[in-house]
C-alpha cells in the first residue's frame, strides 16, 4: 500500500505512538522533518494517509516557517482527494486554518493531564470507542475553531475546542494522544522553568507531578491513542 506521510516539525515532537502503531499494523509511512531542512512534498498524490504533528510555533507564523504554508495547501488537497488526515496539536491547528478556521491565543494554556469530555455523538462515540471521558496529555497556548463543514466532538474544562471531524476521514485533535514516556518526561523536566512561570495556573500541571505519575498515565493514553488510530486506519485510501 500506499505509505502514510507523517510531518514532524521540530525533533522533541516526535511520532512517538503512531508510528508504534503503524508498524504493527504493518502500514507504511513515509517520516518528513522540518528541523532537519526537509521540506513536505509537492502534493498528496502517493499517500494513502496525512499525519501533521505539534511543535511550538505559531501556525499563523508563516513567514518564519514557510512550511506551514506547503502543510496547509496538502491539507486542503487531501480533503478534496479524500485522503485521510490526522493532525496532533499544532497539526490540528493547522488543518483548522488550512481550512477556513482560525488560531488565537488562549486564555488558559493547558500543560500536562487534563480531562477529556467526549460529545454525545454517534461519530464522537465511534472515534472514541464508546468512552464518555478521558486523559490526555497538554501543551499549548493557542486553540483553533472549528472550520465551516466540521464537528466538535471532545472539548475539556479550560479549552472547549479539543478535538473535531470533518466526515468519516478526518480528525484534529488540540491534545497530544502519540506521547509515550521519555517524550512526556523530556518536557517535564527540560522546560520545566516554562511550567513554573505557569505555575498559578489552574489549566498547568507541576513539572514534578507530570513525572511522578507518567507510569500510571502514559498506558491509559496509549490504549486510548489505539482506539483513535485504528479507527483513523479503516479511511486509509488503499488499505
Amino acid at each position: 500500500m500506499k505509505p502514510v506521510l507523517i510531518i514532524q516539525q521540530v525533533v522533541l515532537d516526535t511520532a512517538d505512538y503512531f508510528i508504534d502503531f503503524l508498524a504493527t499494523q504493518n502500514i507504511p509511512f513515509e517520516l518528513r522533518q522540518m528541523h532537519a531542512g526537509e521540506l513536505p512534498p509537492a502534493s498528496i498524490f502517493g499517500y494513502s494517509g496525512y499525519c501533521m504533528l505539534g511543535g511550538p510555533m505559531s501556525v499563523n507564523d508563516e513567514e518564519n516557517f514557510p512550511y506551514l504554508r506547503q502543510q496547509k495547501a496538502l491539507v486542503r488537497e487531501a480533503l478534496a482527494a479524500g485522503v485521510p488526515m490526522i493532525g496532533h496539536c499544532l497539526g490540528g491547528q493547522l488543518m483548522s486554518t488550512a481550512l477556513g478556521g482560525t488560531v488565537t491565543t488562549t486564555a488558559l494554556p493547558e500543560i500536562g493531564w487534563s480531562s477529556i469530555q467526549v460529545t454525545d455523538t454517534q461519530a464522537a462515540q465511534d472515534w472514541f470507542g464508546g468512552h464518555s471521558t478521558f486523559d490526555m496529555f497538554q501543551w499549548h497556548n493557542e486553540t483553533f475553531s472549528i472550520p465551516h463543514g466540521a464537528k466538535l466532538i471532545a472539548s475539556s474544562a479550560h479549552c472547549p475546542h479539543q478535538a473535531f471531524i470533518i466526515g468519516d476521514k478526518h480528525i484534529a485533535m488540540q491534545f497530544h494522544c502519540e506521547v509515550k514516556h521519555s517524550k512526556v518526561r523530556h518536557w517535564a523536566i527540560e522546560e520545566k522553568a516554562d511550567i513554573d512561570a505557569l505555575q498559578h495556573l489552574a489549566s498547568v500541571q507541576s513539572s514534578d507531578s507530570i513525572v511522578e505519575t507518567l507510569n500510571q498515565r502514559i498506558p491509559a493514553s496509549n490504549a486510548m491513542a489505539h482506539i483513535i488510530y485504528s479507527r483513523w486506519i479503516r479511511s486509509l485510501t488503499d488499505i
